[in-house]
């Protein structure tokens, strides 16, 4: 049986990214001719430097995503992530509704203030930079926790950390 371009899943759309060649705004095109629907990409999504600022309905992402110097202002519906997810210098002022991240959070040189609904992150989290002043509702992070030159690194010793938030790696303070 051949494998069709989407599948439906509990009405969320699966997409392969790579079925659009890389582009978004093809990409967009598909989902406005199926009334914009809640959707998932299997795969890697690479949005490095772009000037997007929303992601519509994306739920979550199997792979990597990259928003790396973009000017993405909030991840919306966004609740998870299976790889990593860059966000480094980019113009994110909110996670929205994100919870997971399996791999590395990469928020360095960002204004975020608040991490929000995030509970936990598989990797490391680097925060360093960025205007973070809450950890929200996090919970867990497995690797590394880098909050070096942000305003909650002048708040708390890496002893409360800890007792806030489960690290396995080291605390950067």
């Amino acid at each position: 049986m051949e494998k069709s371009l989407i599948d439906i899943e509990e009405e969320i759309l699966t997409i392969p990214y790579a079925h659009f060649d890389g582009d978004w705004d093809m990409l967009q095109v598909f989902l406005e001719r199926r009334k914009n629907p809640p959707y998932k990409i299997s795969g890697d999504l690479d949005l490095e430097g772009s000037s997007i600022e929303s992601l519509g309905n994306l739920e979550s992402v199997d792979g990597n995503l990259d928003l790396y110097n973009s000017k993405i202002k909030s991840l919306g519906n966004l609740e998870s992530v299976d790889g990593k997810l860059n966000l480094y210098n980019s113009s994110i002022e909110s996670l929205g509704n994100l919870k997971s991240v399996r791999g590395h959070l990469v928020l360095e040189w960002t204004p975020i203030e608040s991490l929000g609904n995030l509970e936990s992150v598989g990797g490391s989290l680097d925060l360093y930079g960025s205007s973070i002043e809450s950890l929200g509702n996090l919970e867990s992070v497995g690797g590394d926790l880098d909050l070096r030159w942000t305003p909650i690194s002048k708040k708390y010793t890496k002893y409360k950390i800890r007792l806030m938030v489960n690290v396995g790696g080291n605390v950067y303070l």
